[in-house]
């Protein structure tokens, strides 16, 4: 019988990783800034002190911590407050793929605002499925998909950890009945984590990389593995490690993605 794997292994190791950063953006397309800022669109300070809230409460410099030389990446151009594309593509709940407040719960809309079915259908036609696209483009070949994410120090008003405190990283490799990474190899990505991000998390105080703390499963691995067959899991970089009042540490973003060069090499060995 022919090993049809055997193509795969010829290729360079980091060509079979796929990278997916789905929130790094804090753009918006301006009919969604104008409906979320109405007039003050037009007020310069307004407009970038909103940009820069939204930025904040997304994934903040995601595209570059998870930024990996001679891999494939796949990277959100708008804000996850235009559409989360790391949620089902009908989940209307108040987290899910259209928002109405950000992770404080503080509104995006003037009061009264509603978003129409038309203007949700196309939202999603434009956003999510050329996003979802995207990602199925980039999966045939790979061995192995990344989703990466930040998350803030502690649990937001609007989530499932209210208050609490984070991890340094959170580990998503699916659920104990829909693993989308081996289950066998769940201790053994743990540990190459620990590993990897040693001196990062000693120099910070964070501790702990977690298996599905606070969240197991990400859905964007979810989605593609069960569609591709290609294993994949979520990652979450306590937002606390490279960004203080803000303000992005550039040795830490440094030394983050150096950590986690060396991470996705050993995730990649796992399943090659």
């Amino acid at each position: 019988m022919s090993d049809r794997s055997a193509p795969l292994r010829d290729q360079p190791l980091r060509d079979q990783l796929l990278i997916v950063t789905p929130h790094p953006s804090g753009q918006l397309p301006a009919h969604i800034l104008r409906q979320m800022l109405g007039d003050d669109v037009f007020d310069t300070a307004k407009r970038e002190a909103f940009l820069q809230r939204i930025f904040l409460d997304g994934d903040a410099y995601t595209d570059l911590l998870y930024s990996l030389p001679g891999a494939r990446h796949v990277q959100a151009p708008w804000s996850r407050f235009a559409v989360d594309l790391n949620r089902d593509r009908d989940d209307r709940v108040d987290n899910g793929v259209i928002k109405e407040t950000d992770f404080d719960r503080q509104p995006l809309y003037p009061a009264g605002t509603e978003i129409a079915d038309t203007e949700r259908g196309d939202r999603l036609r434009r956003i999510w499925d050329t996003f979802d696209d995207a990602v199925s483009a980039k999966l045939p070949g790979a061995r192995l998909m990344i989703v990466g994410h930040s998350m803030a120090p502690h649990g937001p008003r609007l989530g499932q950890d209210t208050g609490t405190p984070r991890p340094a990283i959170c580990l998503m490799p699916g659920s104990q009945d829909a693993p989308t990474f081996p289950r066998e190899q769940w201790e053994a990505l743990q540990a190459a984590a620990e590993s990897a991000f040693a001196d990062v998390i000693a120099a910070s105080p964070f501790r702990r990389v977690t298996l599905g703390e606070p969240w197991s499963v990400d859905t964007l691995s979810h989605n593609h593995s069960r569609r591709s067959g290609v294993p994949a899991f979520g990652i979450e970089f306590n937002a606390g490690l490279h960004l203080r009042d803000g303000q992005p540490l550039d040795a830490a973003m440094r030394q983050m993605n150096a950590a986690f060069a060396v991470f996705a090499q050993a995730a990649l060995e796992l399943v090659n």
